[in-house]
C-alpha cells in the first residue's frame, strides 16, 4: 500500500480548518441573528430578525473572500476573514439592508394578497421576485468580496443580470441554502458547527462562476 503523503495530510487539514474556522467566525459575526432564531418563534419575531439580519452580510462577504483567498493559497483564515470584514462592513451591511427590506416588502405583499382572488396571479409573481432577490444577493456578496471598491449600484446591476443569465447555477445555490435552513431547523448544532461553511462555499463557487464575465476570467473551453 502506498503511504499517504505529507502534502495530502496538509491539504485535508487545511480544508477542515477552513470549514470549522469559517463556521466559528460566521457564528460570531451573525450571533444576534442566530440567538434570536434559537430563542424566539420566527413567525412572531420576524420584525426583530429583519432588523438584525443585515448584521450577517459582512460575515457572508468575509467568508466568500476567505474562500477565494484559500483557493489562491492563503491559509490565514482568521486574518483574511477579519480584514475583509473590517474593509467591507459598511457596504455589506447596506447591501444586506436593501436585500432584507426588499424581502420584507415582497413577503408582506404575499401575506396580503394570498387570501384575495387576485392572489392567484400576484402570489406566483411575488414568489419569482423573492427567488430573484435571493439569487442576486448571493452574487452581489461574492462581487463585493472580489471588488470591495466597486459601487453598490454597479454590483447590484451586474448581480441581477448575471444571476438571471445563469439561472440554473442560481437555483442550485438557493437549493443548497434552503437545505441548510432546513437542517438548522432540525439540527441547529450541526448546521452551525459543520455544514454552514460547505453550503456557503458551494454558493460562492457558483456565484464566482456567474461573475466571470465582469471579473475578466476566461471562460472554460469546451471540447
Amino acid at each position: 500500500m502506498k503511504r499517504i503523503s505529507h502534502n495530502t495530510y496538509a491539504t485535508v487539514f487545511g480544508v477542515v480548518y477552513l470549514g470549522l474556522m469559517t463556521n466559528l467566525l460566521l457564528l460570531a459575526s451573525c450571533l444576534p441573528f442566530v440567538v434570536l432564531l434559537v430563542i424566539t418563534d420566527p413567525a412572531l419575531s420576524w420584525p426583530m430578525l429583519a432588523v438584525v439580519a443585515p448584521l450577517c452580510a459582512p460575515g457572508i462577504t468575509a467568508a466568500f473572500a476567505t474562500f477565494r483567498a484559500h483557493g489562491d493559497g492563503d491559509t490565514q483564515v482568521v486574518r483574511t476573514f477579519v480584514r475583509t470584514w473590517k474593509r467591507s462592513w459598511r457596504k455589506a451591511m447596506l447591501l444586506g439592508a436593501v436585500v432584507v427590506a426588499a424581502l420584507v416588502v415582497v413577503l408582506v405583499d404575499v401575506r396580503f394578497f394570498a387570501p384575495l382572488q387576485a392572489g392567484v396571479a400576484v402570489v406566483p409573481l411575488l414568489a419569482v421576485l423573492t427567488v430573484l432577490v435571493l439569487a442576486a444577493s448571493l452574487v452581489a456578496f461574492a462581487a463585493l468580496a472580489e471588488e470591495r471598491d466597486a459601487a453598490l449600484r454597479s454590483i447590484a446591476r451586474a448581480a441581477l443580470f448575471l444571476s438571471v443569465r445563469r439561472w440554473w447555477l442560481s437555483l442550485v445555490s438557493l437549493a443548497v441554502i434552503a437545505l441548510q435552513a432546513g437542517l438548522f431547523v432540525t439540527m441547529p448544532a450541526v448546521a452551525i458547527g459543520l455544514s454552514a461553511a460547505p453550503a456557503l462555499y458551494l454558493a460562492w463557487a457558483n456565484a464566482r462562476y456567474i461573475l466571470r464575465p465582469v471579473l475578466g476570467d476566461p471562460e472554460p473551453r469546451t471540447v
